[in-house]
């Protein structure tokens, strides 16, 4: 059991899981709004042994070194590389601080999300924009996911489901999943090149579309970006949709890289993210950040 357990920010986590927390820590002190700097989350830090945060503060050398009893980091949110966290994983790591993450708590409603703005794009239900000179299916469209993850995979999936053709493009080939879902892998240039839509499902930092990418990309396009930050060079977008038949939909402001582009008749977002915010969603997190505070305090 941990001494004391610091949450330095407000988490996704329900009532029912926050609850569980007690069964893990003799003293459990919430704080739920964002600190304002380093020196803040050091005080509220102080002697624990155990901080929880959220994706909207940084834990970084600076407060790791003035964190004397620290054991155990418990990352509220996804962790991908240790280039990409929020948290200094190497310079905990040096001081024997245990940092753990999460993953995959939230890709359902990326999923849901996509569907929902896809169908109501192609069928015209909000009578702006018509894809074509009828209503379509999604079954009608030649479709590929960019980056095979466990997002990437469910949308190839969902894809699929409604009839799509669907290709795929991934740092690494992975045929069980294209015998499974029916899917079929292509470079990235052919992807973008064939596909009526492109759906990028990419790792944080990563940008992966440039100007060749685009240049490809003619004719009657749909891209959808719900990765973590934008998956692509922001110049070269931008001048992509200066083609009125170029359509751009992201969940998350951050995911148009320049939100100036927000502004166009072409680009659509509902400006708040679209996995990890609904009641399961919240409980899976919070299932997750458990199972790694009791795995540590078991040695595993």
């Amino acid at each position: 059991m941990f001494k004391k357990l610091v949450i330095i920010e407000k988490i996704n986590m329900l009532d029912e899981d926050l609850k569980r927390l007690d069964n893990l820590a003799k003293e459990v002190i919430y704080y739920k709004d964002i600190p304002s700097n380093n020196e803040e989350i050091i005080k509220r830090i102080a002697d624990a042994d155990c901080a929880l945060l959220s994706y909207t503060s940084k834990i970084d050398k600076e407060v790791i070194a003035k964190a004397p009893n620290l054991k155990y980091i418990g990352m509220c949110c996804s962790l991908y590389s240790p280039e990409s966290a929020n948290v200094d994983i190497l310079a905990a790591n040096a001081k024997g601080i245990s940092v753990r993450g999460i993953r995959d708590y939230g890709d359902e409603g990326v999923v849901e999300f996509i569907i929902y703005e896809l169908v109501k794009f192609l069928e015209d239900y909000d009578n702006k924009h018509l894809w074509s000179d009828f209503p379509q299916e999604i079954s009608t469209l030649k479709c590929s996911v960019i980056g095979l993850g466990t997002s990437g995979t469910l949308i190839a999936k969902a894809l699929k489901f409604f009839g799509a053709s669907v290709s795929y493009y991934s740092r690494t080939r992975k045929p069980d999943v294209e015998k499974e879902l029916g899917i079929v892998y292509k470079s990235l240039n052919e992807c973008v090149k064939e596909s009526d839509a492109v759906f990028l499902a990419l790792n944080k930092n990563v940008l992966l579309l440039k100007e060749e990418q685009f240049n490809l990309m003619t004719g009657k396009r749909i891209l959808f970006n719900t990765s973590i930050g934008p998956g692509f060079e922001t110049n070269a977008l931008a001048k992509w949709l200066t083609d009125k038949n170029h359509f751009f939909f992201g969940d998350t402001l951050p995911t148009i890289g320049d939100e100036s582009l927000w502004k166009l008749d072409n680009t659509f977002t509902i400006n708040r993210s679209s996995g990890g915010k609904s009641y399961s969603a919240y409980k899976r997190l919070g299932d997750k950040v458990i199972k790694n505070m009791e795995d540590f305090l078991n040695g595993k």
